[in-house]
């Protein structure tokens, strides 16, 4: 597997990512992970939709809990050709348990706790801490990365706004 360096820093310190360095216009890698019910979720379980794929460390953490509050926020202005994909390696018990007391109805949690497929087929896998980087993908309905923005610092939440503006460009 590649190992990418240079890309990521968490609270400063430099991290490597695992996995390949996916590129706006390619076909979007598919991915195996599960759903709050446990249920296998694939890229093509949500074919011919729009989809924004929100990576984050763990939804436990403050700034994970604000981007998926506010994606959650920011789906219920969107169509509904379009999804919001959270995706951690919290396992689904917990990602059930926190979108029941934020009151995510919008946004879709999954979990790439057993195979980290998606971590791994999308170069966002921190090899020191096994936990995905915060990073946004948008994929179109035919399957093709639209957008992407690895967040540089871990803490820091992504650029929203272009993320939306990418969304938009889609519609």
């Amino acid at each position: 597997m590649s190992e990418r360096t240079g890309i990521i820093t968490f609270k400063g310190n430099p991290f490597t990512l695992l996995g390949p360095e996916i590129k706006v216009g390619e076909k979007a890698p598919d991915f195996v992970v599960v759903d709050n019910g446990l249920a296998a979720v694939t890229l093509a379980s949500s074919a011919g939709k729009i989809r924004v794929i929100s990576a984050v460390p763990s939804l436990d953490t403050p700034v994970c809990d604000s981007e998926t509050r506010r994606f959650n926020q920011e789906a219920a202005g969107l169509p509904g050709d379009v999804l919001v994909l959270t995706i951690s390696l919290d396992l689904p018990f917990a990602q059930k348990r926190w979108c029941g007391a934020a009151g995510i109805d919008k946004v879709i949690t999954l979990s790439d706790y057993r195979e980290r497929s998606f971590g791994q087929n999308y170069g966002v896998l921190i090899k020191e801490l096994l936990l995905l980087t915060r990073a946004v993908f948008v994929v179109d309905a035919n399957d093709i990365i639209c957008y992407i923005q690895i967040v540089p610092e871990v803490t820091n939440e992504p650029d929203y706004a272009a993320v939306i503006s990418a969304v938009k460009q889609l519609l």
